[in-house]
């Protein structure tokens, strides 16, 4: 049931976002309008909050929903949207609203879904994430 309330709310959010966004500014339909919010939340709760959020944290998922709402409006808006500044422009400012929205959404998440993260998941162990050395006798010719 929570789940179902974040995809509630970002939908929402999301549908006042792009009217404010693609539908003030630029006169899109509600179908648009619709079609672009459903598409955002569903990528966006898969991608950025299901697997993303709990592994990265709240900061860098924040900017990979900026930049994956300004992706999907860039490529989806090509076919739907009449005009090429209708694309550029809504995408900017839709990609810029939803990612101020986002914050208060992961934190939301973060404080009320425990998210699913494998228990044996391998941890990275940094002592052994860069091993360098130098050759101690580069010339192959040469004998010990």
């Amino acid at each position: 049931m929570k789940h179902f309330k974040i995809l509630l709310l970002k939908f929402v959010v999301s549908i006042v976002v792009f009217w404010i966004s693609i539908g003030l500014f630029f006169g899109a339909t509600l179908v648009e309008i619709i079609s672009f919010a459903l598409l955002v939340t569903v990528v966006s709760y898969l991608i950025g909050d299901q697997i993303l959020l709990p592994r990265i944290g709240n900061r860098n998922s924040v900017v990979v929903d900026f930049f994956l709402t300004y992706l999907l409006v860039w490529v989806f808006g090509g076919g739907l949207l009449h005009s090429y500044l209708m694309v550029a422009w809504g995408s900017i400012i839709s990609a810029t609203l939803i990612a101020g929205s986002e914050v208060f959404v992961h934190s939301y998440i973060l404080k009320n879904v425990k998210p699913v993260v494998r228990e044996n998941q391998r941890s990275f162990n940094q002592s052994f994430a860069f091993e360098l050395a130098e050759e101690q006798d580069p010339d192959p010719r040469k004998e010990k």
